[in-house]
């Protein structure tokens, strides 16, 4: 079960946020069981995307997944 607050992973490409697959979210929202509002985030704080997300478009975190960094493109 993912609550607010818990980190995501997204599971597909959205281009007009500038996010790929296995970019790294928080749930700010969760809209009961149609999706998450979630919160896309540079690492240094910045906010790149909060966007709405069915369930199916977002996964948790897995046991033994390791995090990669990316430069976001403007």
């Amino acid at each position: 079960m993912i609550n607010e607050l818990d980190q995501v992973i997204l599971e597909v490409d959205i281009p007009e946020h500038g996010l790929e697959r296995g970019d790294l979210g928080t749930v700010v929202l969760v809209h009961g069981n149609e999706g998450y509002e979630v919160e896309f985030m540079t690492l240094d704080g910045e906010t790149v995307a909060l966007v709405s997300l069915a369930r199916a478009k977002v996964r948790a975190i897995g046991r033994g997944e390791i995090a990669h960094a990316r430069l976001v493109s403007n």
